[in-house]
């Protein structure tokens, strides 16, 4: 049986056929690396799941950016992927959408990619924008506030980086947007350095 911390997914027709988890990337070529097939953690995820016997249902990812022909845009919608990858400029275009609101209803995780590389500029005030935006399509779904994730191994002060993710509001455990718990850093099997703190006013 699944451990504590394991969740596994729900079958697709229980997820309405749409997206369960988003992912952004700052640029395009990473967001379309995020895509290859077969993915080494899904295929780890796959392989821990058929070890004890235990059916694991595929999982089915794609890449939305300004490079995706309008065939393949078209055909997202009408058969969704599990996974989208995408970067905060295609996002902030799907959520202005409203067959994109549709695609997103159902989302329960968004992933932030290197974090870091949005955080020192307008890229991360308006990618914050957006995930709000995406939090009350979600909300008008009926759905529950997506889970939120920020990947780096650079950033600092954590603390900003992480109220620039979760960000602030009367919605909020602590309205002001200061994290609700301490923050401990994971460390990257490769000890890679932090990157020096984030300079000026803005998160």
């Amino acid at each position: 049986s699944p451990g504590p911390t394991t969740r596994r997914p729900r079958p697709r027709a229980e997820r309405r056929a749409r997206p369960w988890v988003v992912s952004v990337a700052p640029r395009r070529g990473q967001a379309a690396d995020g895509a290859e097939p077969p993915g080494p953690p899904l295929g780890e995820t796959a392989a821990m799941g058929e070890g004890p016997g235990t059916p694991v249902p595929k999982v089915t990812v794609a890449v939305r950016n300004g490079d995706t022909p309008p065939a393949a845009r078209a055909a997202m919608l009408r058969d969704p992927p599990d996974i989208l990858v995408t970067t905060p400029e295609s996002l902030y275009l799907l959520v202005t959408a409203r067959r994109g609101r549709e695609l997103l209803a159902a989302i329960e995780t968004v992933i932030v990619d290197e974090i870091h590389a949005v955080a020192r500029d307008k890229r991360g005030a308006h990618l914050a924008l957006t995930l709000e935006r995406l939090a009350a399509c979600v909300d008008a779904a009926g759905g529950r506030r997506p889970t939120r994730i920020g990947l780096s191994a650079t950033q600092r002060p954590m603390e900003r980086v992480a109220r620039l993710l979760v960000g602030a509001g009367p919605q909020r455990r602590n309205g002001a947007g200061p994290p609700s718990g301490p923050l401990r850093p994971v460390r990257h099997p490769r000890g890679l350095r932090p990157a020096p703190p984030l300079s000026g006013g803005a998160p």
